[in-house]
């Protein structure tokens, strides 16, 4: 049942039926009363500036859009940059040092993403927060040369530059009607970038086999189409989804599959399991030009 909703709820927000385009419109009072309450935040916001470079990297509507392969990129750039997010689905809370030199937690007490930021930046500091500022003070003390906010468009009382990708969707509405959950406000600047502009993406597989069955767990993601070897079927379970060996094992047994094809941050939650894993090992070419500006922006703050 759980499958079923987040599958309906990204088909309304991205490729709506007749129907959901009804209902989008019949809850538009809503959107404007969640659009005007999410402004009026904004505008009696005050940014707060912690002495340490901080870049924001995310996009303006729910679900994926490349945001954590984008801020791994651009960390690679600096000597001792720190990650900062919530750590949506984890099993602790309040401050949590997932990386400083070694990982220092299981995935349970991280979440999926911030593991995949510890494994793939071994020169990173990674935390997690549900209070950004605090990780922000806590990245300074450790000595970090830059903080790289994920998906922090909306702390408007953080002192940053943000970077917004820019996610095609139909429907430009807020939030119940549509996909935005704030909008570009007038005043506010953002360098937006958008694949195959500003950002290229490629793909390889690493241990291929002869047939494989995709099993993921990521917002939208129909948007791994284009990549894809072929399949012989397709497991899309909810974003941040705790997969469990048994289920695992019954899609195999099911399907006669050879392997699973998972993502890195599927990946994360899967290799305890010792079963026969394809990684769709993702890799981004960065613009020269947002680069340099992004480096400019550090070093002058």
């Amino acid at each position: 049942m759980k499958r079923f909703f987040f599958a309906w709820g990204e088909h309304y927000l991205y490729t709506p039926s007749i129907f959901q385009k009804s209902l989008s419109l019949l809850l538009l009072p809503l959107s404007w009363l969640y659009c005007l309450t999410a402004y009026v935040r904004y505008v009696f916001s005050t940014a707060k500036t912690f002495d340490i470079p901080v870049v924001s990297v995310g996009n303006l509507t729910v679900g994926g859009s490349g945001k954590t392969p984008l801020a791994m990129e651009l960390a690679k750039h600096f000597t001792k940059p720190a990650i900062i997010l919530r750590g949506y689905g984890r099993k602790s809370s309040g401050m949590l040092v997932v990386r400083d030199q070694e990982i220092v937690c299981d995935i349970n007490e991280s979440g999926d993403e911030a593991m995949v930021y510890a494994l793939g930046l071994p020169h990173a500091i990674v935390i997690v927060s549900e209070k950004r500022e605090n990780a922000i003070i806590k990245a300074k003390e450790l000595g970090c040369e830059v903080v790289f906010l994920d998906d922090g468009y909306g702390k408007h009382s953080i002192e940053r530059l943000d970077i917004v990708i820019v996610v095609e969707t139909p429907n430009t509405f807020c939030l119940p009607s549509g996909a935005y959950r704030e909008k570009l406000w007038s005043g506010k600047e953002a360098i937006v970038v958008s694949e195959n502009r500003d950002f290229f993406r490629s793909v390889a597989i690493v241990n291929p086999t002869s047939a494989m069955v995709l099993v993921t767990a990521i917002a939208r993601p129909q948007r791994l189409d284009p990549f894809l070897p072929d399949v012989i079927e397709k497991f899309y379970f909810e974003d941040h989804h705790s997969f469990t060996r048994e289920e695992i094992e019954e899609i195999l047994k099911t399907t006669g599959a050879t392997s699973l094809l998972v993502t890195s941050k599927d990946l994360v939650k899967m290799s305890s399991f010792n079963l026969p894993l394809s990684i769709l090992e993702l890799s981004l070419e960065l613009d020269e030009k947002l680069i340099t500006t992004i480096k400019e922006y550090v070093y002058a703050t």
